[in-house]
Formats: structure tokens, C-alpha cells, sequence
């Protein structure tokens, strides 16, 4: 009985890592903010610096870091959430010039890439 309790609850777990890791990465178009928000007050209260690695979601919680990967250069880079877009938009993410520099789509102004939540 207990070897098969012990089976049953290793699969859920495995089961339940799998899908949660899934659930986790995510495609779609990102964007940089302009240059008018520098120094703005963003959701989580922390004013905007186009120079930081951040980056606004309409659901990830404020603090959270994100690999962002450029799907046409295979840039990455960690960026923190500190701010809410739009859930209507079209795009997955808004980053800060500085990362949008850093993945290489700055000229472009929009790029196709992958979102890895790490924590």
C-alpha cells in the first residue's frame, strides 16, 4: 500500500513540475518604452530608468525576474518586472531601452521572443 502511495505521489510531482515548467515560458512580441517614461512613476511605485534592466507584464508580480530571449538573434538577458502594460495588448512584454539594446531590437522597435519566469 505504501509503495503504491509512494508511486502515485511521485507522478503527481512529476506531472506537476512538467506542466508548471511549461507554463512558465512564454512567446510573443516585445517592445521597448519610449523615451517619454524616463523618470516616471511606474505600478510598483519605483521610478522608471530606461538604463535599468526592467520590464513591464499585466500579470507577472512586481519583483520578478524574467529571461527574455530575442527568437531572431538568440539574445538573452534577466529583466525585473517593476510594471503593468495593458492585458489587452498585443505584445507579451515592454522592456527598458537598455534591454532592448541589449537583445538587439532597438533600430526594429519590436521583436519576437520567449519569456522564461525564474522565480
Amino acid at each position: 500500500m505504501k509503495r503504491r502511495f509512494s508511486l502515485r505521489l511521485f507522478i503527481g510531482a512529476l506531472a506537476l513540475s512538467l506542466y508548471s515548467s511549461a507554463a512558465l515560458t512564454k512567446t510573443g512580441y516585445a517592445v521597448h518604452y519610449s523615451d517619454f517614461y524616463h523618470g516616471k512613476t511606474t505600478a510598483s511605485s519605483e521610478i522608471f530608468d530606461q538604463n535599468k534592466l526592467t520590464a513591464a507584464h499585466y500579470k507577472i508580480k512586481f519583483g520578478s525576474r524574467v529571461k527574455v530571449t530575442n527568437l531572431e538573434n538568440n539574445r538573452s538577458i534577466i529583466v525585473t518586472i517593476n510594471d503593468r502594460m495593458a492585458k489587452s495588448s498585443k505584445n507579451i512584454i515592454d522592456v527598458s531601452k537598455s534591454a532592448a539594446e541589449r537583445l538587439g531590437f532597438v533600430k526594429q522597435g519590436r521583436t519576437s521572443v520567449s519569456l522564461e519566469i525564474l522565480d
